[in-house]
């Protein structure tokens, strides 16, 4: 008999996916760190707006970080990370803020770990003191539904307009004022630019729509991400430290210890003496060790923390 090549059966099961969404821009690089610190690796290449991780039950899509929202919303994507701010606008133009839902805050930025400010900014040689000062004045923003809240909620009408990009070089020509995120005020500085008020503060969310969250596997599988997540943010800026003690000095030591809870203490071989193991501000590390070798610490080793689970 002439030889048949076995029939293949394909079933139609295939792999649960999460389709996440990653701020493009800005955002990217800082988000990109923050997944690899929570154990996920994540590539990026100039060329492709499909980023590959290191997780087969995720697909990444890089998406700008001010159309996240409407993409989750609809169901486009099933996760995305954005900022508040532009989780506000969205719902303020489309009323459908409903279908999202915060899973988890995640406070980094481009430059820090910390929320971002939109503030409201005039020329430094500017008549204008407050917001009120500014009633009938035009004010050039990207955030422009936030903008219009802000001002309707202090009765003043102002003329708000979009702006494309490079809004710190509008007033006064193009614009009586405008209103700008910053991290550190230093652009807006060097623009001659006078910070009048904050608008909004924000920080970065992961999002997830809600549909996508009646699906058990994916509601399991965003939340064991939002905790890996939080735990890489929590670990920021912290690190671990290990030492040993003679129990009569155990009092002097802990007395230097600022810990996120208590410090866990273990006997040692020598009854005499105990391992302690605590958590601190890494900014403290360069103060608190030579004091600690002065209450007769000895062994002392710092150590990075990639998470920390609360």
């Amino acid at each position: 008999m002439p030889y048949r090549e076995p029939l293949l059966l394909h079933t139609d099961i295939e792999m649960n996916k999460i389709k996440l969404g990653l701020p493009k821009g800005s955002l990217q690089e800082a988000t990109i760190q923050l997944f690899a610190r929570a154990g996920f690796n994540i590539y990026a290449s100039t060329r492709s707006y499909f980023p590959a991780i290191d997780d087969p039950e995720i697909d990444c899509m890089l998406i700008r970080a001010q159309e996240m929202a409407r993409y989750v919303a609809d169901g486009v994507l099933d996760a995305g990370l954005t900022g508040q701010d532009w989780i506000a606008e969205h719902a303020a133009a489309n009323g459908n803020g409903a279908a999202i839902e915060p899973l988890a805050d995640l406070i980094y930025a481009k430059q820090s770990f910390g929320k971002v400010r939109w503030v409201l900014a005039v020329p430094e040689d500017s008549p204008y003191r407050t917001a009120k000062d500014l009633e009938g004045a035009t004010i050039a923003t990207e955030l422009v539904r936030a903008t219009q809240a802000y001002f309707a909620a202090l009765g003043v009408g102002v003329n708000v307009e979009f702006s494309w990009g490079a809004t710190e070089v509008k007033p006064p020509v193009l614009a009586d004022a405008i209103v700008e995120v910053t991290e550190t005020g230093t652009s807006l500085r060097a623009n001659r630019l006078r910070i009048i008020d904050t608008v909004l503060e924000s920080n970065t969310q992961l999002i997830a729509n809600r549909g996508s969250l009646q699906d058990d596997w994916k509601r399991t599988k965003l939340q064991n991400t939002a905790l890996l997540l939080r735990a890489a943010i929590e670990a920021q800026g912290r690190v671990g430290i290990m030492l040993n003690v003679k129990r009569s000095d155990l009092d002097g030591v802990l007395a230097l210890l600022p810990a996120l809870q208590r410090p866990t203490i273990s006997p040692l071989a020598d009854g005499d003496w105990v391992a302690l193991n605590t958590i601190i501000e890494e900014r403290t590390v360069r103060d608190l060790i030579p004091r600690l070798k002065a209450a007769q610490a000895q062994g002392i080793v710092e150590y990075p923390l990639n998470k920390i689970v609360l």
